[in-house]
């Protein structure tokens, strides 16, 4: 038995997000990264994205707002599915953000899409959408070969999901749901293979997935909310019960700041995957982020040898510093002038000068005279650059290539520049694509 994971539901319509396919009632303002920010904080081990747009600019419109609604999901994967007519709409799907595509069987063209879409983009983000076992039975083949999951519509298929692949069983009738969480029938879901259960809006009620996963918990059902390999009782805090935590950032390594947990700290961090620390001085549990609104977003924790100091490794938001640095660590008292040899480093270094270079130009830089020609020079030397790494490459001296590889991530950096994108952005595209 397998453990059970909490997914939201958001549908996109009119540039809106809506609450639940029963009732159509819109989110406040029509803000579909807030109501993913909610999920991701009320214990959402997923978001599933429907667009539910009419036509090509409502479509484009609806992939804008899932590009912001994964920029915001942090530890929760985004899946997509809706209008997907061919290929390319599965690809922006995936290149918006999302981790998983939904492909709906009971259209031809969705089919007809899942081979090819999977041989390009691998089976495990294919999920497959089917409404009756007949659907199903139809297609079992191509779905067994080409998919990695299914998508089970009708709360019907309670007492007979297919055997064999993961299923996720979505539910947005009231009383279904009502009857689908009830220990001894998510007991039986379990045991078939049911690995998610997913709902939009039930009725017009508010159900929370952190709740329910407390429920499901205590009638012995184990969810995805986060248990500690070594428990409190074996660590070893200080004498006032307080043990300190390291925080770094997951994606550059950086160190933030030190901070203290006691036990009731610790439970809420594993619990709401937001770090959440002891203040020495307030003498009081403190969520890091709930003034200022920079949040840490725990990727992952880890005890010393000794068992008295932590790790934590976060998606930072902001600034870490209440000084307004990103680090707490950020005067220098001594450092060798030996060169940063970390590759992330020094790109994100020659990145930043290339910025400071746009924003405060420098008369003689060649950077700058890069953006002041413009977009089409710029394009004409990261061209120019990578057919100098092919000429390069069919010489047997690798320094060469070397060379010219640098040349053409200092052009590709300036470029990258003029567009607005980061390394962090590209950083985050490669780990999709792992």
């Amino acid at each position: 038995m397998g453990r059970l994971a909490m997914v939201r539901c958001i549908y996109l319509k009119d540039e809106c997000a809506v609450k639940g396919l029963s009732d159509f009632s819109p989110v406040e303002n029509g803000d579909a990264a807030a109501l993913a920010g909610e999920y991701r904080d009320d214990g959402a081990d997923a978001i599933l994205v429907y667009d539910l747009s009419e036509d090509d600019d409502a479509h484009e419109k609806a992939i804008a707002v899932l590009r912001q609604i994964c920029a915001v999901s942090y530890t929760c994967p985004v899946f997509c599915g809706g209008r997907i007519r061919r290929l390319e709409d599965v690809k922006k799907y995936l290149y918006a953000g999302a981790a998983k595509t939904v492909l709906d069987f009971s259209r031809d063209d969705n089919i007809a899409v899942l081979k090819e879409a999977s041989e390009r983009f691998g089976k495990e983000r294919m999920i497959v959408s089917v409404s009756s076992p007949e659907q199903y039975k139809t297609e079992e083949d191509l779905i067994r070969e080409y998919a990695g999951s299914i998508l089970v519509q009708d709360a019907a298929w309670k007492a007979s999901v297919p055997e064999g692949m993961p299923v996720m069983l979505q539910i947005e009738e009231e009383s279904s749901f009502d009857d689908a969480v009830k220990p001894e029938t998510l007991s039986g879901l379990l045991g078939q293979g049911v690995e998610a259960l997913a709902w939009g809006c039930i009725g017009g009620r508010k159900i929370s997935a952190l709740a329910l996963k407390e429920q499901c918990e205590d009638n012995g059902i184990e969810t995805r909310l986060w248990k500690s390999s070594v428990a409190w009782e074996n660590f070893k805090p200080g004498a006032d019960g307080l043990i300190p935590v390291v925080v770094q950032d997951d994606a550059t390594d950086e160190v933030l700041m030190v901070a203290y947990m006691n036990e009731e700290a610790f439970r809420l961090t594993l619990k709401t995957r937001r770090m959440t620390y002891y203040s020495r001085s307030r003498q009081e549990i403190w969520v890091k982020g709930l003034t200022s609104g920079h949040f840490q977003y725990v990727r992952s924790l880890d005890i010393d040898c000794d068992y008295d100091t932590l790790l934590a490794r976060v998606i930072q938001i902001g600034a870490a510093c209440h000084t307004g640095n990103r680090s707490c660590f950020f005067t220098s008292l001594a450092k060798s002038e030996e060169r940063k040899k970390n590759p992330l480093l020094v790109l994100e270094d020659v990145y930043r000068v290339i910025m400071d270079r746009k924003e405060h130009p420098k008369e003689g830089s060649y950077t700058n005279y890069l953006f002041n020609k413009g977009i089409d020079k710029i394009l004409k030397k990261v061209g120019e650059e990578a057919a100098e790494i092919i000429i390069a490459a069919k010489n047997p001296d690798k320094e060469e290539v070397k060379y010219e590889l640098a040349d053409f991530l200092y052009h590709a950096m300036v470029l990258m520049a003029e567009k607005g994108l980061t390394w962090e952005e590209v950083a985050d595209e490669l780990a999709r694509r792992e």
